[in-house]
């Protein structure tokens, strides 16, 4: 390289793909294969649409086999001004990946000069996903679930992967990580396509604490501690991350009615519940 003069890769005519991008220059920027057998991993995540756009929560803990690894770990951020990834699976490197994807929607709109469509951010991720693979193979997965609010349509969209980056489009909610089946399962009979936003993410904490409730895996709000689970709403005017003291009013409505019905809310059968 001539002194002075920018590296090759700055002057090649490439993608708007950061990611290929930084593969050329810095390939050792990139997620790789941490020494480590047994990584942190994180757990449970859950998702619902409807008329108030979309909700996505998280727990906050991680484990490394039966141990607690960390109690406040953030596993649900912000893609971009309308879009949210929570992840679960192995946390390290679902954290960089997190990362990556953050910069990847923003390096495409500054090379472009234009927004990625939901879709085009949602084929991204699946890109990022199979670059994976060789450490799924080895028991070191990543398992985001992605939503946002789509302007073309007017409308929340959610999806979910697998470890190969296959991509699908789920319908008014889902759940992911150890205690998904539990969450699913406590949302098909709360979810509501006319919830208030309100409503909505009291749902998603209900769905959490039932998680939580059969999941060892999972953990339920840490009310000695102020540990929440992370909260997010995002909707035409974009995402919205809820502050603690905001969940903790939420969850203290939820803990009350929890001690008069600990197994929670009972479906509507017809009638009130």
């Amino acid at each position: 390289m001539t002194a002075g003069r920018l590296p090759d890769p700055y002057l090649m005519a490439g993608t708007s793909s950061f990611a290929e991008f930084a593969r050329t220059l810095s390939p050792e920027v990139l997620p790789r294969l941490p020494e480590a057998q047994l990584a942190p991993h994180g757990t449970t995540i859950v998702a619902l649409r409807g008329e108030f756009g979309i909700v996505m929560a998280g727990d906050r803990r991680a484990t490394m086999g039966n141990v607690i690894a960390q109690r406040d770990i953030e596993k649900v951020f912000a893609a971009d001004e309308h879009s949210v990834i929570g992840i679960a699976g192995t946390a390290g490197i679902a954290v960089e990946l997190v990362r990556l994807f953050q910069v990847e929607l923003e390096h495409y709109e500054k090379i472009e000069g234009v927004a990625l469509s939901l879709d085009g951010k949602a084929n991204r991720l699946a890109a990022l996903i199979r670059a994976n693979l060789p450490m799924a193979m080895q028991g070191l997965a990543v398992v985001p679930l992605f939503a946002g609010f789509d302007h073309g349509s007017q409308r929340g969209r959610i999806f979910s992967y697998d470890l190969t980056g296959g991509r699908y489009e789920e319908h008014d909610f889902y759940a992911v990580g150890s205690g998904s089946m539990f969450a699913r399962g406590s949302l098909k009979k709360l979810y509501d396509p006319s919830l208030t936003t309100e409503q909505a993410l009291i749902a998603a904490l209900e769905a959490l604490y039932d998680a939580a409730d059969d999941d060892s895996a999972t953990a339920g709000p840490d009310l000695t501690r102020g540990i929440y689970p992370v909260l997010t709403a995002v909707d035409a005017a974009g995402v919205r991350i809820l502050q603690d003291q905001q969940v903790a009013a939420l969850v203290a409505t939820m803990m009350d009615q929890r001690r008069q019905r600990p197994d929670g809310p009972r479906a509507s059968l017809g009638g009130t519940r």
